[in-house]
């Protein structure tokens, strides 16, 4: 039997159509992770050998080579970041890796962490205002504040950060997105268990930094307000690596990534083994900033003067993702993201001048 033309287009177009709805109807809720400063040179290839064998920068050069060091630069991103490379590798996407020609670049020019975090959030660089990491209210509506105005998504939406700056970043007093961020202790009463043991050891356990907490509470903090709130956006910015790199210590940065890998396999298997997020969450992963490589101490910093400051990488997984692994071709953008958050959970973002999605996330 022959079909016209129209019949065919009209049953194409269904199929579109279904699809688009399966999609957003698929993922229900998002987890939003960035890791600050972490290299794409070292989630795609893993620990580098320059930098191990500098003793500048690494106190026990056999012991650190022993737990992440291999000849073959895809077993050592796996001794680094398993969880990426056994989990998000099989059944997700990466971007990022420049060797294999995809590559990812931040569209602000100042190359740091607010800016960066400004443009994760909106979807577009704001280089006139937003060009320091002082602690000035966003004027820019985040990805956050707008889906939390959405019908379905009100008090549905929270933010926890290691660095302090966070509660500015995500303008918590205007967007209504409760944040915790820096030292703050959780205030969600009524506090079980774990947090107020959290919040006691967050003030005996001094960090490194006067204005970034350690990750692990971070982390644990999100977990328990996760249980008990079940919000449907969650993001979490860790900060330990970038704080460890700018004190010059590579283990300690290698050291924090690969744990930063185990806290979200953590929460991976945590929404897998949960009701209200089982097969219906996707998580976005990316960084801020990338940092320097040549010369050899340019892995310290970032920013405007700092070559290779601008290239980042962007990971994806969950349902309705097509298991591509690791993309080999092709220009993105961090402003990119927020589109691709909003439109995952099938919700147009409005924003003008914003990065449109990724594609190949969203279908």
């Amino acid at each position: 039997m022959r079909i016209s033309n129209n019949i065919l287009f009209t049953i194409l177009i269904f199929s579109y159509s279904l699809a688009s709805f399966g999609q957003s109807k698929e993922t229900q809720n998002i987890f939003l992770i960035t890791l600050d400063g972490l290299r794409w040179q070292e989630l795609f290839s893993g620990a580098d050998s320059v930098l191990l064998a500098n003793e500048q920068f690494v106190e026990d050069a056999k012991g650190l080579k022993a737990m992440f060091w291999s000849e073959d630069p895809k077993e050592r991103r796996m001794k680094l970041m398993p969880f990426f490379w056994s989990v998000i590798a099989n059944e997700g996407q990466l971007y990022g890796n420049r060797m294999r020609g995809s590559m990812v670049n931040t569209t602000n020019k100042m190359r740091f962490s607010y800016p960066g975090y400004n443009e994760i959030l909106t979807g577009m660089a704001d280089d006139e205002r937003i060009n320091s990491n002082k602690k000035i209210p966003n004027p820019n509506i985040t990805v956050l504040e707008f889906i939390n105005q959405q019908e379905g998504f009100q008090c549905k939406v929270s933010a926890f950060g290691s660095w302090d700056v966070f509660p500015y970043i995500i303008n918590e007093d205007r967007s209504g997105v409760p944040v915790n961020a820096g030292f703050e202790n959780s205030v969600d009463e009524p506090l079980s268990e774990r947090e107020v043991f959290l919040n006691e050891l967050q003030s005996e356990i001094p960090s490194p930094w006067g204005s970034v907490r350690l990750d692990a509470f971070t982390h644990h903090f999100a977990i328990e307000y996760i249980k008990k709130k079940k919000p449907r956006l969650v993001y979490i910015a860790y900060g330990e690596t970038d704080d460890f790199a700018h004190d010059g210590k590579y283990d300690n940065y290698l050291k924090s990534a690969r744990q930063t890998d185990e806290f979200i396999r953590e929460l991976w298997e945590f929404a897998q083994s949960t009701e209200e997020y089982k097969d219906n969450t996707t998580f976005i992963i990316t960084t801020d900033h990338g940092r320097g490589t040549v010369p050899v101490e340019s892995w310290k910093s970032h920013g405007k003067k700092v070559n290779g400051a601008d290239q980042i990488w962007i990971a994806a997984i969950g349902p309705g993702i097509i298991a591509l692994g690791e993309e080999t071709k092709g220009q993105f953008y961090q402003n990119q993201i927020a589109a691709t958050v909003s439109e995952i959970l099938g919700i147009g973002y409005t924003k003008k001048n914003a990065g449109e999605s990724i594609g190949s996330i969203v279908k």
